[in-house]
């Protein structure tokens, strides 16, 4: 479904669908936002609570956390919002029939 990191390819593979009017805009940022500050928030107060580290400690600990997260789900999350855009016929996914 990806060409680059982010960039949808032109055509599925395998329908041939048009996927490049599949736009999912910010919706899976703001989804990543919502994952990465209900699992990595809890955590950081639990880091804190527990051991009390200095405050460079989680100056380097959770910048690190935070980007690797996103990297890795950014692109399972754009997916998902591409397939229900699909699944569900949005009108921004091109999709949608006119008869």
């Amino acid at each position: 479904m990806f060409k680059g990191f982010l960039t949808v390819v032109e055509h599925c593979s395998i329908c041939n669908l048009d996927l490049r009017k599949a736009d999912s805009g910010d919706g899976p940022a703001v989804f990543l936002t919502l994952v990465l500050g209900t699992l990595l928030v809890p955590s950081a107060l639990l880091l804190e609570v527990s051991t009390e580290p200095p405050l460079w400690v989680h100056a380097l600990i959770w910048p690190v956390a935070i980007t690797l997260v996103a990297s890795l789900l950014l692109r399972p999350f754009k997916a998902t919002m591409i397939a229900l855009q699909y699944r569900h016929r949005a009108s921004d996914s091109g999709t949608e029939t006119y008869d």
